[in-house]
């Protein structure tokens, strides 16, 4: 079973695409504040939910100095349809072979990930990570915005 990425240590490294078909390396945020928002999949209700509470308090984040990333395991071309859809203006990225989820430990047996929040800072280090008990509920954009 791969450990979950603890407050403290490295983030991992990981490469994913964007909604563009793009490889982008979780490294490529060094030097940057980024929140790391694992979502189960594009078009749930929940996703959809989320994202878009994202997008209402996303100067919050920005006044903070903290880019919002979402990662799931839909294809790059799902997440840019979701992303369309809900008029987002932050990078979803696609974990479609499952090796971010897995190395940050949030891959469930079924094959999607938890509902997970991981802040990282400007050198990489995870400083406040939050797993959802279900990924059927949300976390609150205040209780992560307090937690910055």
């Amino acid at each position: 079973m791969v450990m979950m990425v603890n407050v403290g240590e490295k983030a991992p490294d990981v490469e994913l695409k964007d909604t563009a078909g793009n490889l982008v390396r979780l490294g490529s945020f060094r030097g940057k504040k980024v929140l790391l928002s694992f979502f189960p999949f594009a078009f749930s209700p929940v996703c959809t939910k989320e994202f878009g509470c994202f997008m209402d308090d996303m100067e919050k984040f920005r006044d903070k100095g903290v880019d919002v990333v979402g990662i799931s395991v839909d294809s790059h071309w799902s997440n840019k349809a979701f992303a369309d859809s809900i008029g987002s203006d932050f990078p979803l990225l696609s974990d479609f072979d499952k090796k971010a989820s897995g190395a940050f430990g949030v891959l469930r047996n079924d094959g999607f990930s938890e509902r997970a929040y991981f802040l990282i800072d400007e050198n990489g280090v995870v400083r406040y990570k939050h797993v959802m008990e279900k990924p059927s509920e949300k976390l609150d954009d205040h209780e992560l915005l307090k937690n910055i």
